[in-house]
Parts: structure tokens; C-alpha cells; sequence
């Protein structure tokens, strides 16, 4: 293959126009957050994924399984957790079962603001997703999201 390939350019147009879509829906969705709710997407999706934490078997994640969930690097997650819990809206504590695992939940008050503004985070992807449509180049990205019908799967 050449670096003129039709295949390769195909791809790379792929590529770019996914980067293009992702691109737009998260900068919609980050100024319906910061605007309504002082939230930014990183922050709105931790919260999101530390409130689906259960009490049974495998039911907290560790650091690396959320850093995955909100494809941020581990450190950035640890960073995000820190100025969220200084908000208020974490809290950590040992594993009952393993006192070096530290588990993240979501308190009380970031329950909350999670559910205030999880109508703000859907309608501005709707929204956002709605923009896309009209475009020819992200019309079919746009159908492929509105396909997938269950939440990734993270690995263990």
C-alpha cells in the first residue's frame, strides 16, 4: 500500500470525520454542563460511572477501570477525583476487605447534581447528534450511535 491508496485514504477520511463528530458533540455537551450545572464533560461522565457502583461482587472499580471508562489517564483521574471530592461531590474510603484499595463513591450531593444535570447532558447530545445528522459526512456516524443500544463494556 501506498501512501495514496484509496483504502488508506479512506480510512484517514473515516478517521477525521469521527474525530470531527466526537469533537462537536463534546464541545455541545461541555458548554450545556459548564453553562447550567458548573460541570465539564470529564467530570459529569466520573460522576456518572462512580454512581453505577454497586456493594456486590466486582461492584467498585479501580482507579484504572475508571480511568478507562472516562478515557482519561490515570493520574488525570486521580486529579479529577481530587477536585471533585474538594467539591464535595466524592468521597474515598478504604476497602473493608483490602486496606490498600482506596474506593471513590459519589456523595450524596453529587448524586444530586448528577441527576439535575443528566437532563442538561441528553438533550445537548440529542442536540448535538441532531446537528450532526445534516451533515452527509456524519450522517452515517450519527445512525451507527443511534444503533449501539448498550453501554460499552469495560474489561477487568
Amino acid at each position: 500500500m501506498t501512501a495514496t491508496d484509496p483504502a488508506l485514504t479512506a480510512l484517514a477520511n473515516g478517521w477525521a470525520a469521527l474525530s470531527l463528530l466526537h469533537g462537536r458533540i463534546e464541545a455541545h455537551i461541555e458548554r450545556a454542563l459548564q453553562s447550567g450545572h458548573d460541570l465539564s464533560v470529564r467530570e459529569y461522565s466520573l460522576l456518572d460511572v462512580l454512581s453505577r457502583q454497586h456493594d456486590g461482587v466486582g461492584g467498585h472499580l479501580r482507579m484504572n477501570q475508571v480511568a478507562d471508562a472516562v478515557v482519561l489517564s490515570k493520574s488525570a483521574t486521580t486529579r479529577l477525583v481530587t477536585r471533585l471530592e474538594d467539591r464535595g461531590l466524592l468521597a474515598r474510603y478504604l476497602c473493608p476487605t483490602d486496606r490498600r484499595g482506596i474506593y471513590t463513591d459519589v456523595s450524596p450531593a453529587g448524586l444530586e447534581l448528577l441527576e439535575q444535570a443528566r437532563p442538561t447532558n441528553d438533550a445537548a447530545l440529542r442536540e448535538a447528534l441532531d446537528d450532526a445528522a445534516r451533515n452527509p459526512e456524519l450522517a452515517p456516524m450519527v445512525k451507527a450511535v443511534e444503533a449501539a443500544d448498550s453501554p460499552p463494556v469495560l474489561p477487568a
